[in-house]
């Protein structure tokens, strides 16, 4: 009988053998050059301490909701929360299609061209509540490449990005299970277990919102943030399990996206991702592949806080 670990790579692989060669190899050199890109520290100067002259404003959230009615259809969503009162202050929001299958790992090259194009239109539209931080439906580094979708959003946006999962992605030997039994060990409110892979590199925590709560919330670093600081974020934004400005964007997008017409279904747009890897030759190419197993082993006196 297959074991946990065998039956999690093997549906992983299956779904992967769905992409052309071309396109795999395609997308894996774009996340193996944006992690190249991604910064594991903090970057910003706000304070959580709603009485620093640098307090912290607003929080984005983001996520994408799909119609029961129409196939491919979508609705992505930015919300923002001001800080620290967490009521939503403004969202933007797009009918779109999401012309392809979801391929675990490669998220981002279905969805983060809707997000990015939602940033650009809250800066035009409203750019006095651009979030200085956004947290998203979906990994950051908790990813086999080191570049899920919050992380590749934080690096196209160029703003601090944190990755609040819901379920457990397979990496480095975090199997489902032993997460789960590091979580168990984790009895307090605001509590969290640190997932050090077999490599010895700190992929992100399992976070306890509630005290009664069984299933962790996965986080990691996105973007221009550290996981301290994500963890420290995530503990004022709990009123419920799920972070305010994550569970806000998943009940508007799934309000939303219930009343999608035929019309605005039919006329969605599909919207691009731009390839930061598109205008590199074979030999640039070829120099970024070279990098995609080099793993950060950190050690533990790096990240005391955390231990």
């Amino acid at each position: 009988m297959e074991n946990i670990e065998d039956q999690d790579k093997k549906s992983f692989h299956e779904l992967r053998a769905q992409i052309d060669p071309e396109v795999y190899e395609k997308w894996d050199c774009e996340q193996i050059y944006v992690r190249g890109l991604i910064t594991e520290e903090d970057t910003f100067e706000w304070k959580l301490d709603p009485k620093s002259e640098k307090a912290l404003k607003y929080i984005g959230g983001v996520d994408i909701s799909f119609s029961q009615k129409h196939q491919d259809i979508a609705v992505a969503i930015l919300v923002v929360i001001e800080y620290p009162s967490l009521k939503k202050v403004h969202e933007e929001f797009e009918i779109v299609k999401l012309d392809g299958p979801y391929i675990p790992g490669f998220l981002a090259f279905r969805e983060a061209a809707h997000l990015v194009k939602l940033f650009k239109k809250l800066q035009i539209n409203k750019p006095q509540f651009t979030p200085q931080v956004i947290m998203v439906d979906g990994n950051g580094i908790l990813h086999q490449n080191a570049c899920g979708l919050a992380s590749h959003l934080g690096v196209l946006i160029d703003k601090p990005t944190i990755g609040v999962g819901k379920t457990i992605f397979f990496v480095d030997g975090l199997r489902k299970d032993i997460v789960l039994d590091k979580f168990k060990k984790v009895t307090d409110e605001g509590g969290f277990a640190i997932l050090q892979g077999d490599s010895g590199r700190i992929w992100g925590a399992a976070y306890k919102s509630k005290k009664d709560v069984v299933d962790p919330i996965i986080v990691s670093v996105g973007h221009k943030i550290s996981l301290q600081s994500a963890l420290d974020l995530i503990s004022k934004c709990c009123n419920f399990r799920i972070p305010e400005p994550v569970r806000v964007a998943d009940i508007r997008s799934r309000e939303l996206v219930k009343k999608i017409t035929l019309q605005e279904a039919l006329t969605a747009p599909t919207n691009s991702l731009e390839f930061l890897t598109d205008k590199f030759d074979a030999e640039k190419k070829k120099k970024v592949m070279e990098k995609k197993n080099l793993v950060f082993k950190p050690k533990e006196e790096d990240f005391p806080s955390l231990f």
